[in-house]
């Protein structure tokens, strides 16, 4: 399909203005530059949660990382939103990254419990809400249980956790098991045009992904709050924005279509040139979607 004929099915932005090869090294120096977050843990139950907070009187957003990720993934996004005057939270979730569980309280709990204590920890009542992959699925489930505390709601390259049989079984055409595992995580989630354009941005998405668990057993899988069928994805009001990359090959257009089909006036955009990390692959697309989303809500 040709990049014209794309922008008239989903919504294509800044095409003309960011080559895929160009994105990650304008940005980087940008990101080097970035504003300093307090780093620390919160004291909640069950976890001793690792966050980072660019402080400020900003509206917040909070950032939600994929299984390949921790909170030291979003380097590009934290300074420009920063920049744009917001104040930004991410943080490593249960079982990733600095976050240690505490044995002396509920396990696993849940992610959306999680981040709800995280906001009373931090004093926060609503604020937008930013998941990818993995993280997108934990997003779905908190703007399912606290709809109130969600100014907006983003959810880029995710595949939901949507438990209909139907799309289950699409899921397995797309990822027959156990070939898609077995395949190098970079494989996986990150395009072969930044792959190609940007070894120096490959090998640092790599670290990160390596820096992402800690050492020893992995951390029991948190449940989530809700079951979740396209059909409890029609109550959601929140404002809601839907991201993929055109080569992302675990939530290309035509997944996050069926999403769009069910959330009421939800805006898509299609990333070009990226795979399954577009916050990574093509951060300014992804930043300037973010931010005009931002603005209107």
């Amino acid at each position: 399909m040709s990049r014209i004929r794309r922008c008239l099915t989903l919504t294509c932005i800044g095409l003309g203005a960011i080559a895929a090869t160009g994105a990650g090294a304008s940005f980087r120096a940008q990101s080097s530059a970035g504003p300093v977050a307090r780093e620390t843990h919160a004291d909640l139950p069950g976890v001793h949660l690792w966050y980072r907070d660019t402080g400020g009187r900003g509206t917040p957003v909070v950032l939600l990382h994929a299984a390949t990720g921790s909170s030291r993934a979003w380097e590009y996004q934290i300074p420009a939103l920063t920049t744009a005057g917001y104040r930004v939270i991410a943080y490593d979730r249960r079982g990733w990254g600095r976050s240690v569980a505490d044995p002396g309280g509920v396990q696993p709990g849940t992610a959306a419990d999680d981040l709800r204590a995280l906001m009373l920890h931090l004093v926060i009542d609503r604020f937008h809400l930013v998941g990818t992959a993995a993280g997108g699925f934990v997003a779905l489930d908190y703007a399912l249980s606290f709809p109130k505390q969600v100014r907006s709601l983003v959810v880029a390259s995710s595949i939901g956790g949507v438990q209909d049989d139907e799309y289950l079984a699409l899921g397995r055409r797309l990822r027959p098991s156990p070939q898609f595992e077995a395949l190098p995580p970079e494989f996986r989630e990150i395009g072969p045009s930044y792959r190609a354009a940007n070894p120096e941005g490959t090998r640092r998405w790599i670290e990160l992904e390596r820096m992402s668990r800690p050492e020893g057993p992995p951390a029991a899988a948190q449940p989530m709050r809700n079951r979740v069928t396209f059909a409890l994805l029609e109550t959601i009001a929140v404002p809601t924005l839907l991201l993929t990359g055109d080569a992302d090959l675990y939530a290309p257009p035509p997944v996050m279509q069926l999403f769009k089909a069910r959330i009421r006036d939800a805006e898509s955009v299609v990333v070009p040139e990226a795979g399954h990390s577009p916050y990574w692959e093509q951060p300014e697309i992804f930043n300037r979607a973010l931010i005009s989303f931002f603005s209107k809500h």
